[in-house]
């Protein structure tokens, strides 16, 4: 690798030149290279190959940060579906508990009156035996 000048003049399109066609590193995955973005500007031509790397990896981060938050709204959105259906499966368990106490309720009624209507009954039976023996 070429020694890097520090002199005002240097040649940064051979660094350049030589950053990009090295050899990759061992275990490191290959990426090509991204265009510097447009919200970034240098501001002296000899940081460029330097700033570009740094500006480069966050961006490839920046990147990488937006798909997660593409994965964290796809999430949430599921999570949403779940809690509407939580819900509904709620209120409908509780919407059937109403109906079987209301069924319940009116079968209670139903053996109260007619309870009421066998007294009565035996009530006259037993008022027109003691009527009729006298």
């Amino acid at each position: 690798m070429a020694s890097i000048d520090k002199s005002p003049g240097m040649n940064t399109a051979a660094l350049e030149a030589e950053a990009t066609t090295a050899p990759p590193i061992e275990g490191a995955p290959l990426v090509p290279p991204m265009p510097t973005p447009e919200y970034v500007q240098h501001l002296r031509e000899r940081l460029r190959v330097t700033a570009e790397a740094v500006i480069r990896d966050y961006e490839s981060t920046a990147k990488e940060i937006e798909a997660l938050g593409g994965e964290l709204i796809s999430a949430a959105i599921k999570w949403e579906v779940t809690t509407a259906d939580a819900r509904n499966t709620i209120r409908d368990t509780a919407e059937a508990y109403r109906q079987q106490g209301k069924k319940i309720f009116e079968r209670i009624e139903e053996c109260v009156l007619l309870t009421e209507d066998v007294r009565k009954t035996c009530d006259d039976v037993k008022r027109r035996m003691i009527e009729g023996s006298r």
